[in-house]
């Protein structure tokens, strides 16, 4: 085989790796919005624009067998040819892309974070999850019954819009606060999300782990709270404060039950050494604990990860399916909780035991790992200030389109890595020479070989990029002023912004409803709820 000829694996192959439980990578390149348009239950999106960030965090391990697809776009051979340059030894392209895929019986799901929210769905139908309608929670609050609200969400989701009154409490500390947070055992507490999976997941937890309250999850979430046309608030900064020693010593004790029955096993820093010097399983080391805690100490190496968010967003967290989870905290409930979610969404998950406190010795946050980039010549912000004023010179923006259409150099045209193809290459504006720039340049940093091979032009790197040109006091515009192709770098969620009309809510709604119903078409999901 020559050195540049790439494998192909096909549906049935990859379906026979899932069912064995095998090491699968299967990496959607395409951007986010194509991605959530249709895909396979466990591929992750990685687009290639991204994909110098975000690999080596999300498929840590090079000898991994990877098999990348796009639809035709042509974005795959590129994506495949750039991961063989980073040093992955086993990448392969999907037999036919994702037309393949389908037409060899493949089931394709759309919108993000598909697992978890089919995974969600699951649990309510066969734990029978109690929830209420929001105009249930609403009379309960209006009647003035003793009921605390708990926002399961990230902190920056709940201060855009949520409930009033509600308390922010992520999805994975649900179990080591609510106690506390209750006034009595008779007080009601309604776990809410966005639409249904955090609160069906928390509210569970809550009752699994035996609180003696009564426990529902609000039905439909913040989708169903605006369908009902109730208020929400924004910037409330209501949380959850230190949790007490009774609370902290039920928790751990109910959480450690639950990791057992699911399956979940024990692990020490001497396993953990033990399997990465013989790098047969990839594995993930994730702090469970809130960022605060992590930042204040943790151990080398691990990467934080709420554990709410994790259960939400597993595919984008652990991007090889069949790899090994191992989870970290230092009270013995979050890890332990979120483990046990784990195991019944089929991951073969470890908690790390016999951990002491000179053990968390790194402090800050976490550093991801980013492939090596040769020395590039570079052009300070001011000195760029100048070259603009004198002309043949153009900048490219490579920062989110979100963050371009903010504030962005004067000027600036945004683009994507995916653009840099023979084909895409059209659109570039011409100039005697290019600066490339994002958030901080690391990104647009690895478009300048393709890009100077496409042109045949100089192209220089802004130091620091848009940070450091804002933090020089340069002028900035904002607005959608010069886009060299559509913004389909991230997919709007549905329960999103305001005003959205409720034939589209409903839409959303019955969607995730279907999910289980998809499940059983495709066959390869392997959940097994604890019951």
């Amino acid at each position: 085989m020559a050195e540049n000829t790439l494998i192909t694996r096909d549906y049935h192959q990859l379906r026979l790796a899932l069912q064995n439980h095998q090491e699968v990578a299967l990496v959607d390149v395409r951007e986010e919005v194509q991605f959530a348009s249709g895909h396979p239950l466990f591929a992750v999106n990685i687009s290639l624009s991204k994909l110098d960030l975000e690999i080596l965090n999300r498929v840590p391990r090079l000898t991994t067998p990877v098999t990348v697809y796009d639809n035709g776009e042509g974005l795959a051979q590129e994506a495949a040819a750039r991961l063989r340059e980073i040093g992955y030894l086993d990448v392969a392209l999907l037999a036919g892309g994702l037309s393949g895929w389908t037409e060899a019986g493949g089931e394709l799901f759309s919108d993000v974070n598909v697992p978890s929210k089919a995974f969600g769905e699951l649990v309510e139908k066969r734990a029978k999850t109690p929830s209420l309608s929001a105009d249930e929670v609403n009379a309960l609050q209006r009647a003035g019954s003793s009921v605390v609200l708990l926002d399961a969400r990230r902190f920056d989701e709940y201060q855009t819009q949520s409930i009033p009154g509600s308390i922010s409490v992520p999805g994975g500390e649900l179990v080591l606060r609510s106690r506390d947070l209750a006034p009595s055992p008779e007080t009601t507490i309604v776990v809410i999300s966005a639409d249904r999976t955090r609160s069906i997941i928390g509210a569970q937890s809550l009752i699994d782990s035996g609180l003696p309250n009564p426990v529902y999850a609000l039905r439909d979430g913040i989708l169903g709270w605006t369908r009902a046309g109730l208020k929400l608030e924004s910037n409330q900064t209501h949380r959850y404060g230190e949790a007490s020693d009774t609370a902290r010593l039920h928790a751990a004790r109910h959480a450690r039950s639950l990791a057992d029955k699911t399956g979940v096993q024990r692990a020490t820093l001497d396993d953990v050494n033990v399997w990465r010097q013989q790098d047969r399983h990839t594995l993930y080391l994730f702090d469970v604990r809130d960022e605060a805690e992590y930042q204040q100490g943790h151990l080398p190496d691990s990467r934080h990860v709420p554990g709410g968010q994790l259960l939400q967003e597993t595919d984008h967290y652990a991007s090889v399916r069949g790899a090994w989870i191992v989870l970290i905290d230092s009270d013995g409930v979050r890890a332990n909780i979120s483990a046990s979610w784990l195991a019944q969404l089929g991951w073969q998950t470890f908690v790390l035991d016999g951990l002491s406190k000179a053990d968390f010795s790194a402090t800050g946050g976490w550093s991801p790992r980013v492939p090596p980039q040769p020395a590039l010549p570079e052009v300070e912000p001011a000195e760029l200030s100048a070259l603009l004023a004198g002309g043949d010179i153009q900048v490219l923006d490579f920062t989110t389109s979100a963050n371009y259409a903010n504030a962005h150099i004067p000027g600036a045209a945004w683009l994507q890595r995916s653009v840099l193809t023979t084909e895409g290459a059209a659109v570039l504006p011409d100039s005697a020479r290019y600066v490339v720039t994002c958030g901080s340049s690391l990104l647009a940093r690895y478009s300048i070989p393709k890009l100077e091979q496409l042109t045949g032009k100089p192209v220089l790197a802004l130091k620091g990029g848009n940070t450091a040109w804002k933090a020089a006091g340069l002028p900035v515009e904002s607005g959608e002023t010069r886009l060299l192709l559509p913004r389909v770098d991230r997919y709007p969620r549905p329960y999103e912004g305001k005003d959205i009309s409720p034939a589209t809510l409903q839409a959303y709604l019955d969607w995730e409803r279907g999910l289980i119903a998809q499940l059983d078409r495709d066959g390869t999901h392997g959940f097994q709820v604890l019951r």
